[in-house]
């Protein structure tokens, strides 16, 4: 089997409400959809979500490098050899996202072909994983309803609550409205995407000691290192690197360093192959992981659910998973569906991400 085409396209889906947090808003999925073509007819299917406030990459640059940069190189190759294929894209460095994206593809290659789910391939651990919803910035009884509703209408008991704000005491507020309100069974755990300094964060966890919140999430920039390394040291609750660790050797370095005590993957930037790395890098250190969201499409969610599944470590944690249900639209055939706070694998060869073709004709952006 030989891949004879390598296929970008981007596409747009309006959020019923825009998604505030504190590295951005959006309000559109401006999003890339990869497809890896083969002589055989066997297609593999992925997302890929640029978040130029984050990573830099967008969607341009993602169907540029996709198309003109990788696709000369890895047409023609055989689509099991993932390991050659990953050193042409190791030539051009940053991309995660891009790089992702045709790793994950590849991977639905290689179960589709071999009549196999990938999360088998992987894994096999488990056939679901617990959901955790994403609560953006509104007031926090705002919050309160928004995280009621979906603990009566999805049966989610695991909130990731998204802080930064300035002043603190509306961040402070809301992890006291939610947790009064939700009880002590419900998990509550934040991400301040790099919104506050070092001290703000320590003096936020002061103000919540008792609140039981369980991860804080890229509390301020990482590459403040003295700071990070004081906050680590001093916080009685994991501290979670996300942005601060899109690859394998930037986990390392974090870890190691003491920047962070447990790490956030996401198959959206790093793919299956380099996820399972973090994993292992992870696993062998002996600390806590979570599947985290790239603001993904149903598309990109069951990809997580996928690699999550597969699991162990990345099945013991609530995967943030639920991001699809603020999109006005999707592009899986099959949608997603939320049973009882868990969303379930696709038993069937590849990936499962089965693409409606006259919705993504309709949102295509060329």
């Amino acid at each position: 089997m030989k891949i004879t085409a390598l296929e970008a396209v981007p596409y747009a889906i309006p959020y019923t409400h825009p998604l505030k947090f504190a590295s951005g808003e959006v309000h559109t999925a401006d999003h890339v959809l990869i497809r890896i073509h083969t002589d055989e007819g066997v297609v593999g299917t992925a997302d890929a979500p640029p978040r130029p406030y984050t990573y830099g990459e967008t969607q341009t640059s993602i169907v540029e490098v996709v198309e003109n940069v990788f696709a000369p190189h890895i047409i023609g190759m055989d689509p099991l050899d993932r390991e050659k294929i990953h050193a042409v894209m190791q030539r051009t460095i940053h991309n995660q996202v891009a790089k992702g994206a045709v790793d994950i593809a590849l991977w639905d290659i290689a179960g589709t072909s071999l009549g196999t789910p990938v999360h088998k391939l992987l894994g096999g651990w488990t056939d679901s994983m617990r959901v955790s919803h994403m609560l953006g910035f509104k007031p926090a009884q705002e919050l309160l309803d928004e995280a009621l509703r979906f603990g009566e209408e999805y049966g989610i008991t695991t909130f990731k609550l998204k802080v930064g704000r300035r002043p603190l005491g509306l961040d402070i507020e809301a992890c006291e409205v939610l947790r009064a309100g939700l009880g002590d069974d419900v998990e509550i755990y934040l991400d301040a995407n790099r919104g506050w300094t070092a001290n703000e964060a320590m003096e936020v966890l002061r103000r919540t000691d008792g609140l039981g919140l369980t991860l804080l999430e890229e509390p301020n920039d990482a590459k403040e290192a003295m700071g990070r390394r004081r906050l680590v040291e001093q916080s009685p609750i994991p501290v979670v690197g996300d942005e601060s660790v899109p690859t394998a050797g930037d986990a390392s370095r974090e870890l190691l360093s003491g920047g962070c005590t447990a790490i956030c993957i996401k198959t959206a930037r790093s793919g299956f192959t380099e996820a399972k790395e973090i994993l292992g890098l992870c696993t062998g250190l002996g600390v806590d992981v979570t599947m985290g969201n790239q603001i993904d499409t149903q598309v990109g969610s069951i990809a997580t659910v996928t690699f999550g599944a597969a699991h162990r470590a990345t099945s013991a944690r609530a995967g943030e998973l639920s991001n699809f249900l603020d999109m006005s639209d999707d592009l899986l055939a099959d949608p997603i569906t939320i049973t009882d706070g868990r969303i379930f694998v696709r038993d069937e060869p590849g990936v499962g991400a089965g693409i409606d073709e006259d919705k993504l004709a309709h949102y295509r952006q060329n």
